[in-house]
């Protein structure tokens, strides 16, 4: 099964109240630019467990969801990873 990583998110966060993750950072401070947006919804994940506010993300061409679960931002593993 795979696991929840928690991640830093760099965000725009516009006056409108909206929330835009632009970059995920890991902890061992590589960060990835996130190419798109393509979906926001609330949503569960199926895969590592855990709920909240999903984002559906392209991340170099590559789709990932990155979940935003009460203040804390999380990103699914790949199986076997």
């Amino acid at each position: 099964m795979a696991k929840k990583i928690y991640v830093d998110v760099i965000l725009h966060h516009s006056k409108e109240g909206r929330i835009k993750p632009l970059a995920i950072v890991w902890a061992n401070g590589v960060k990835y630019a996130i190419d798109k947006v393509t979906q926001i919804t609330k949503a569960a994940s199926t895969v590592a467990g855990g709920t909240g506010i999903r984002y559906t993300c392209y991340i170099q061409g590559q789709p990932r969801y990155l979940y935003l679960e009460e203040d804390r931002w999380f990103i699914e593993s790949h199986k076997g990873g």
